[in-house]
């Protein structure tokens, strides 16, 4: 209750400032001979801004391109300075371990050895690729080269930094890109790895076409991403709960996501649109439950704080959805999925 309510607090305040730069931006455009207009549309803004946000209102495929790429551009150097170069969760075995950096790195492991990636590939797409902390890994495990996408310009430069810094810029390349229009060549690469990064995708049938395009007949494409749980077909359910979609909207606002999808659309999009016959599909809601509080508690220090409250409204605005995802996983709503499966020759 008192993670909830410090966190309340820091949203609180950037509502507050919000408001204030509407009017200062307004009260300084007053000046000029255009003040009246600048002070009626900062104030429109501004209302809109919170009133959308309130009622968890859905973004246009557009409004979300944007806002995803402006959001990690704002929230990843905070999150690089208290969590490392590895944006995504925690594999939790044994459950009370707390080496957390340690659990992601072990998570990209763990995955690879469930995707049964014996042969090296030497070639990867790292769809979604955050601040290059997966790509470099796996350039290291297998000495392979790796093509890295995302639409933060602030993540690509700050990849390719690590890379050079780390000794792998012969290795790793990042670049801003569209996952759903990627720029490269059909059959180019033997492993198309995507962590944490479908949940953003507003079409996910391109995406899977995107993934299986760009791999060479024979390679494996691996997608671990957050899904909403499966519809109950015995009980001829055709949606979710209200209450489980007004969840879900909240923390679309917070995090720039569209629709939520299942693993059994990921099933039907490998199966009837690329014809695989190797699809393998987990829940690993279990392995890393322990992540969101963990990173919950890590906010509560002076720095972090300190850090998010420079951070701005969208950053705030994330840190309290943590709340959210929490609370999904919870009651079962949101699932840990692993769907991989291999580009029929």
């Amino acid at each position: 209750m008192m993670i909830r309510k410090i966190l309340i607090g820091l949203l609180s305040s950037s509502f507050l400032q919000a408001v204030a730069w509407g009017f200062n931006s307004a009260g300084v455009s007053r000046r000029h001979r255009h003040g009246t207009t600048s002070l009626s549309m900062g104030l429109v803004s501004t209302v809109n801004r919170i009133r959308d946000s309130v009622l968890s209102k859905d973004r246009s495929r557009e409004e979300l391109t944007v806002g995803i790429a402006g959001f990690y551009d704002r929230s990843s150097k905070l999150w690089e300075d208290v969590w490392g170069e590895h944006m995504h969760h925690g594999y939790y075995d044994p459950p009370d371990r707390t080496d957390h950096q340690q659990a992601q790195i072990d998570l990209i492991d763990e995955v690879l050895n469930w995707a049964e990636v014996v042969s090296p590939p030497t070639s990867v797409v790292d769809v979604g690729c955050g601040i290059g902390g997966s790509s470099r890994h796996i350039a290291r495990k297998y000495g392979c080269s790796t093509s890295g996408i995302t639409l933060s310009p602030y993540q690509a430069k700050r990849a390719n930094e690590l890379a050079l810094e780390q000794g792998l810029k012969e290795k790793c390349t990042f670049q801003v890109a569209n996952a759903l229009e990627m720029p490269f060549d059909d059959n180019t690469f033997d492993l198309a790895w995507s962590l944490e990064s479908g949940e953003h995708m507003p079409d996910k049938k391109v995406f899977v076409n995107e993934l299986f395009r760009v791999i060479k007949p024979g390679g494996r494409v691996i997608i671990v991403t957050w899904c909403h749980r499966d519809l109950i077909s015995d009980q001829q359910e055709s949606s979710l709960k209200p209450k489980e979609l007004r969840l879900l909207r909240r923390i679309n606002r917070a995090y720039y996501l569209p629709e939520w999808c299942s693993r059994q659309d990921y099933i039907d999009l490998f199966e009837k649109e690329h014809n695989c016959k190797d699809v393998k599909v987990d829940d690993w809601s279990g392995f890393i439950a322990p992540f969101w509080k963990a990173v919950i508690k890590s906010s509560l220090n002076f720095r972090s704080i300190v850090g998010l409250l420079r951070s701005g409204f969208s950053t705030q605005r994330g840190a309290y959805a943590m709340l959210l995802m929490l609370q999904g996983f919870q009651m079962g709503l949101i699932k840990f999925a692993l769907i991989t499966a291999t580009k029929p020759e």
